[in-house]
């Protein structure tokens, strides 16, 4: 963690595309981004791909997203001319926990929800995460209680890695004026209420006045992560 205060300091200091620039010339083809294609990391994919930072780019597709998710992705690859790598379970794992628990089972309880995020979104991204350096995301303090806690720049000792959440104290205006400046492509289910879009059959639009993680496991009262986000 010998480039810790040197990020800190760093982030603290320059725009987000200098920053993003100086780490990949720290870590030359050790930093990863991952996008859940959120209206946040498209702000950051657009980021990158304007200004030709060599980050690379990936995203989890854990079985069960909306079709406007793959359609987002496409449009997006198209628009920017890159590629975000896609990463998919354990197909023998996924089979295993299906067949003991069922295809819905985390309606069952918040232990069986957590065991499918496991499988579908945790494991694939230890994987993804493999010979990183820097792991680069999209959290806002304002998403969650927990991500209110968490800093900018973070040393994740059970990883081996240093986090950057470079959005960390942006507002949702300052998001969405960001996306009308540069016409970024987002998922068309943000304009129908998905503030915070997951997985479908765990993901409903929000009413008016609602938390914007309401409609995420909406039939739980947990701290509504899947556990990306927590170390491991």
């Amino acid at each position: 963690m010998q480039h810790l205060s040197e990020l800190q300091h760093l982030y603290a200091n320059v725009s987000i595309e200098e920053a993003l620039k100086k780490t990949a010339y720290l870590f030359p083809g050790r930093v990863s981004f991952s996008s859940s294609l959120g209206q946040e990391d498209q702000v950051l994919t657009d980021i990158i791909s304007r200004n030709d930072i060599p980050i690379n780019i990936f995203t989890i597709d854990t079985g069960r997203l909306f079709r406007h998710a793959y359609d987002t992705l496409d449009i997006t690859m198209t628009k920017y001319k890159i590629n975000i790598d896609v990463y998919f379970p354990q197909a023998e794992a996924v089979q295993e926990m299906v067949k003991e628990q069922g295809i819905n089972l985390f309606y069952k309880s918040v232990q069986n929800r957590q065991s499918c995020c496991n499988v579908r979104k945790v494991e694939p991204l230890n994987r993804a995460l493999q010979n990183t350096s820097v792991w680069i995301t999209g959290l806002r303090a304002a998403q969650t209680d927990h991500r209110k806690n968490i800093s900018v720049v973070e040393w994740l000792e059970d990883k081996k890695l240093y986090k950057i959440n470079p959005l960390l104290h942006y507002s949702f205006d300052e998001v969405l004026a960001y996306i009308n400046k540069y016409s970024v492509p987002y998922n068309p289910l943000h304009n129908k209420g998905f503030i915070s879009i997951g997985c479908a059959p765990c993901t409903r639009a929000i009413e008016e006045g609602e938390d914007p993680r309401a409609g995420r496991w909406w039939w739980e009262t947990s701290h509504k992560e899947c556990g990306l986000h927590f170390a491991k």
